[in-house]
């Protein structure tokens, strides 16, 4: 398996900073090419969201470093997921003891997405930013916004329309440090040549529709890197020029 990739993160038009953080890791093993890929959107007062952003980021990237290459070596795959259950509760914990000893609520979302060649996919999950899988004629959310306005979709209580106006929007159930207890969605699978994936936080996604994502980021559409770089950019300016106010961050990876 071979892959390009492209990364690209923005303060926006109206936050003092970017409290999103994002981690894009390669590694060429025995097995093949390992990737790693995280995104994870802040929040919390007095800048602090990016405190907690960069705490797991940190947290997932010391990882792939120190503790994935034996298991690689050693195809343990099965025990990937119970490692980032175990960094996703030790963050939410140290997050939240940071939080209470300086007296400000802080947390942050994740979105996780490993693959080990084409032999194994993990996708790890808390909150609302979201991965994309298109093919070329196809678009498909694979992860699921842990929000009250997506709950209420889900029961039947709120249409799409609705939701795109209603004040909760940005309500999340749950995130990494600003809740006492996380549940992390974990989806397993494998990558597949011809397939690109797309990790946002949400800041991207507000301001363009679903059909606007494939048009730019389809695997026709994607020749090189530099191509790739260059509509991540293209489409950060058009979320911009709708006037969206949050930070914007992109992560493209296609298999070739």
């Amino acid at each position: 398996m071979k892959v390009l990739t492209a990364a690209y993160t923005d303060i926006g038009n109206k936050k003092a900073t970017n409290q999103d953080s994002l981690c894009l890791k390669i590694a060429e093993t025995s097995v093949g090419t390992v990737l790693l890929a995280v995104i994870c959107d802040g929040m919390g007062g007095l800048t602090k969201g990016e405190v907690a952003s960069a705490s797991v980021i940190n947290a997932f990237s010391e990882w792939f470093e120190n503790e994935l290459p034996p298991k690689v070596a050693t195809h343990q795959w099965n025990q990937i997921q119970q490692d980032w259950e175990r960094i996703i509760q030790e963050q939410n914990h140290r997050i939240g003891a940071y939080g209470q000893k300086v007296q400000i609520q802080l947390g942050t979302t994740l979105t996780a997405l490993l693959m080990i060649d084409s032999q194994f996919m993990l996708i790890g999950h808390v909150g609302d930013s979201r991965i994309y899988r298109l093919d070329d004629h196809n678009l498909e959310v694979l992860t699921e916004d842990q929000t009250l306005v997506a709950r209420e979709i889900k029961k039947g209580t709120l249409t799409l329309e609705q939701a795109k106006k209603d004040p909760r929007r940005n309500v999340l159930l749950q995130c990494i440090g600003a809740s006492k207890v996380v549940i992390p969605e974990f989806r397993t699978g494998r990558a597949a040549a011809g397939e690109v994936y797309m990790l946002c936080s949400d800041g991207f996604r507000n301001m363009i529709t679903a059909e606007e994502i494939h048009q730019a980021f389809s695997p026709l559409s994607l020749p090189n890197e530099w191509v790739m770089e260059q509509k991540t950019k293209e489409l950060v300016e058009l979320n911009k020029q709708r006037q969206e106010t949050d930070n914007i961050t992109v992560v493209l990876i296609k298999i070739t």
